[in-house]
């Protein structure tokens, strides 16, 4: 009798599979609240299924790549030693710090200022436990993008992130850092992160995220991050994405904005074979500010995408969008971003730039800013750049003595402090300029381009 081989489990099933052995797994101590959360979750994912280039939004990023991965989850278990995070960016910030291995907080390796009254600065895990009636609040409530699988997939499975929670009027004169560190080399170990970040009003504080590698793997980072910005808050968020050149990053960002606050959210992106940010901001009170700002530099054959949505849902705000992409090789950046002007939303200034600088003739680079206003007292414009460094430019700084590899990154530093300088913490920003710098002048891929 001819035996019949077992047909492999697709992508969907597997991650079925591993929502079965959370629901089954009684250490998992969670507020019951939690379960239907992710029900609807792995619910919402089934029925999207991985997304493919058939998809507008998805149509110049193809996740097919993603969904041939084992989807191991990474369980947290690597070891690091304290000493080996002083070589990444923002150690020497002084503040408090979230740890988190192969996406599980370590309590030995961060470190929490003394805070004022009522701030939380801890892992989402643990607050579940301890603050449960502040996180149903606000857990679920903001990142509602019902065509989003790997949003969906996270919800079912996400394991542990931050918790911050900075109550009405109290300012935080330290950043806030979060790092996440994989340790996985094994093929497709799997991070489902989730932060969430609540600003209470006139709050005002600093938030810095960054995603790093400690070895190369082709792991996956599926990251999800709430942001609620409470009347006349002050925050900046700004991400470093530095992961390994093998591995793939997928992460949304949501940000709920009230009354008069001002938000600004950098993402400087450099690492992954594949990295999208989708980045939404519902403006909902008068008198808002939001920023949006970002940088990536990709040689090989890496993919960065930036996917954005701005709702403009009341009048009176201001939003303002800056990418800017520095491409080698066969490398390839995206921008997609829309504009959503509702008709209540009179009076709103919005301004959308893409600008990006192709060193090799294999680079591409795919921008669609977009503008979709329904009010008529609007101030609104958007544009988009595809070219190569100014050969003018190159011969003017070469005739008063300066090599051509030199004058190349000069233009090109240049072109990435238009991002850089908007970063309004000053620590941050100062070692942000020196890796930008320090990778024009070392990296060989962009410096013979």
């Amino acid at each position: 009798m001819t035996e019949v081989a077992e047909k492999p489990a697709s992508p969907i099933d597997r991650h079925l599979t591993a929502f079965d052995a959370v629901e089954k797994d009684s250490s998992i101590r969670e507020p019951s609240w939690v379960l239907p959360l992710r029900k609807a979750g792995i619910a919402r994912f089934a029925e999207l299924g991985f997304p493919t280039t058939k998809m507008e939004d998805w149509r110049f990023t193809n996740v097919a790549p993603i969904t041939k991965l084992p989807f191991i989850p990474a369980g947290g278990g690597g070891e690091v030693e304290a000493d080996a995070l002083d070589k990444f960016a923002f150690s020497k910030i002084e503040g408090s710090r979230l740890v988190f291995i192969d996406g599980i907080c370590s309590t030995e390796l961060s470190h929490i200022e003394p805070l004022a009254e009522g701030v939380i600065v801890s892992n989402l895990a643990n607050e579940l436990n301890e603050s449960p009636d502040l996180i149903e609040n606000h857990l679920g409530q903001y990142a509602q993008d019902q065509d989003n699988a790997f949003e969906a997939l996270n919800t079912a499975l996400f394991s542990d992130g931050a918790f911050i929670h900075v109550p009405a009027g109290k300012v935080l004169e330290q950043p806030i850092r979060l790092l996440f560190v994989s340790t996985a080399a094994e093929e497709g170990a799997t991070t489902n992160v989730r932060n969430l970040i609540v600003a209470g009003a006139n709050s005002q504080f600093t938030l810095i995220e960054s995603h790093i590698a400690i070895q190369d793997g082709a792991y996956f980072t599926n990251a999800v991050s709430e942001f609620k910005i409470g009347e006349n808050a002050h925050v900046e968020h700004i991400k470093f994405q530095d992961e390994s050149k093998q591995a793939f990053h997928i992460a949304a960002l949501h940000a709920h904005l009230e009354r008069s606050c001002n938000f600004t959210s950098h993402s400087i992106a450099t690492g992954g074979r594949i990295s999208r940010n989708n980045l939404r901001t519902n403006l909902d009170g008068e008198g808002v500010v939001a920023t949006l700002n970002g940088l990536y530099l990709t040689a090989g054959k890496q993919l960065a995408d930036h996917h954005m949505v701005v709702d403009h849902a009341k009048p009176n705000c201001d939003s303002h969008e800056y990418f800017n992409g520095i491409l080698a090789d066969e490398s390839r950046g995206v921008f997609h971003g829309r504009i959503h002007v509702h008709q209540i939303a009179q009076k709103t200034d919005a301004k959308q730039t893409n600008k990006n600088i192709l060193l090799s003739d294999n680079a591409t680079a795919n921008t669609k800013p977009q503008l979709e206003i329904y009010a008529d007292d609007v101030k609104c414009t958007h544009g988009a750049t595809i070219g190569q460094l100014n050969d003018e430019a190159i011969f003017y700084l070469r005739a008063r003595g300066i090599g051509v590899a030199r004058a190349r990154n000069m233009l090109m530093g240049a072109f990435a402090g238009e991002i850089i300088d908007r970063i309004a913490c000053e620590p941050a920003r100062e070692e942000l300029d020196a890796i930008v710098w320090k990778r024009l002048e070392t990296d060989l891929h962009l410096q013979d381009a």
